[in-house]
C-alpha cells in the first residue's frame, strides 16, 4: 500500500460541496488571497503552503509547552494525527463537517487536513460566536471552542459529533449539553502535539488517548507525550496529571498556576471547579506575593463588585480557602481567546 502523501485529495472531498483536486485547491488558494477576507487569506495561504512542495508548515506554538516559538510541523505527521483523528471518532469518507475555527490556528488547518485526507464532506463558514446561526444541514463531525458551543445549544440538535478545545469548558456548560443527543468530546492538545491528543467524553473526567500516543510522568508530576509519527522526542508538557492506565489520565491543572502558600501547594483549576456553581461571572485563582506565606492565594473575579455569603467558601478545603477577593473590570486574553490568569492586580 502507498503512503500517503501531502499531494493526496480522496475521492470523495468536498469543499462547499463541490469536489476540488490538489491542483483546483491551489487555484481556490490564489483566489482566497486576491480576494478574500482575513480567513479566506487565512485559508488560502494554507492550501498554497500544504500543496507545495515543502514536506513541513511553519506555525506559531501558543505558550502551552513553553514560550510561545516558530516550530515546523512535518506534514506527514499532520496526515497520521489526522488518520488518528478519524480511528478514534469513527469518521468515514463522505460524512459532513463543518469548520468553523479560524485557520490561522492548528485547529482550523487540521480541520481540512482531515477533510483532504479522510473525504470528509466539508462545509467552511466564517468563525464566529454564533457558528450554526440559521443553520439547517445535519453534520457528523464538528470542532469547536467553548464560547462557540456556549451560543449553540439548540442548534446542536444538528450535530452528531462535536469535539471541544482552545480552553476547558466549565462544569455549567458541561451541563447543557449533556442532555443532548450529540456526542460531545473536550479534547487535549497543543501546536507541538498537531492538535489533540487525546479527548474525554463531556459527563467523564478522564482522557483516553488517540491511536499510537504514549504517556507518562515525569518527576514533576507532568504529563510527556510521545508520539513517534509526530516527534522524535517525547513532548513534555507542564500540566499535572494523574495516569489511571496506559492509555487514559486525568488533568488536574498547570504547574505554572501552582500556587505554594506557606509551604501547601495548591492547585487553582481544582479549587475553581468546586467554586464553578457559585460565581456566576469569570472568575480564577491565583497567588501573589506575600511576607508571611510566601504566595498568598486570592480570588479574581469579573465585573462590578458583589458580596458573598459567610459560608461562601464551605465548599472549599481550609488551605484552599482565598484570602482576598479582588475584581477586575475586565480579563486579559490571548489571541487564542484563552485568559490571562495573571493580570495586573491594582
Amino acid at each position: 500500500m502507498l503512503q500517503l502523501t501531502h499531494k493526496n485529495v480522496h475521492n470523495y472531498f468536498k469543499i462547499n460541496g463541490y469536489h476540488l483536486t490538489a491542483d483546483e485547491l491551489r487555484r481556490v488558494g490564489y483566489d482566497y488571497i486576491k480576494e478574500g477576507d482575513a480567513n479566506d487569506r487565512a485559508i488560502g495561504e494554507f492550501l498554497l503552503d500544504w500543496f507545495d512542495d515543502k514536506d513541513y508548515i511553519e506555525m506559531r506554538t501558543s505558550g502551552t509547552t513553553g514560550l510561545p516559538k516558530v516550530v515546523k510541523l512535518q506534514k506527514q505527521a499532520m496526515i497520521q494525527s489526522a488518520l488518528a483523528t478519524g480511528d478514534f471518532f469513527e469518521l468515514e469518507p463522505r460524512n459532513k463537517a463543518l469548520l468553523c475555527l479560524p485557520v490561522k490556528f492548528i485547529a482550523g488547518k487540521m480541520m481540512l487536513v482531515r477533510s483532504f485526507i479522510l473525504g470528509l464532506d466539508l462545509d467552511i463558514v466564517e468563525p464566529s460566536t454564533h457558528p450554526l446561526a440559521l443553520n439547517t444541514t445535519k453534520y457528523d463531525f464538528v470542532a469547536m471552542v467553548p464560547l462557540q458551543v456556549q451560543n449553540s445549544i439548540e442548534a446542536l440538535q444538528n450535530v452528531k459529533k462535536l469535539i471541544v478545545g482552545g480552553a476547558k469548558m466549565d462544569s455549567s456548560l458541561e451541563e447543557k449539553v449533556l442532555p443532548l443527543k450529540t456526542e460531545v468530546y473536550e479534547t487535549y492538545g497543543m501546536t507541538e502535539t498537531i492538535t489533540h491528543i487525546a479527548a474525554r467524553r463531556v459527563g467523564e473526567n478522564v482522557f483516553t488517548v488517540l491511536p499510537n500516543v504514549k504517556i507518562v510522568q515525569d518527576d514533576r508530576g507532568c504529563l510527556v507525550i510521545t508520539v513517534d509519527t509526530i516527534s522524535e522526542e517525547p513532548i513534555v508538557t507542564n500540566d499535572l496529571v494523574e495516569i489511571i492506565r496506559e492509555d487514559q489520565f486525568i488533568f488536574l491543572g498547570r504547574i505554572d498556576n501552582v500556587v505554594n502558600s506557606g509551604g501547601v501547594k495548591l492547585i487553582p483549576e481544582q479549587i475553581e471547579a468546586k467554586l464553578i456553581d457559585k460565581i456566576n461571572s469569570r472568575f480564577f485563582v491565583t497567588g501573589i506575593p506575600d511576607t508571611v506565606l510566601g504566595e498568598k492565594l486570592i480570588l479574581v473575579i469579573e465585573g462590578e463588585k458583589q458580596d458573598f455569603a459567610t459560608d461562601f467558601f464551605d465548599v472549599l478545603d481550609k488551605y484552599e480557602k482565598p484570602k482576598e477577593i479582588v475584581f477586575v473590570p475586565k480579563f486579559k486574553e490571548n489571541e487564542n481567546g484563552k485568559l490571562l490568569r495573571k493580570p495586573s492586580l491594582v
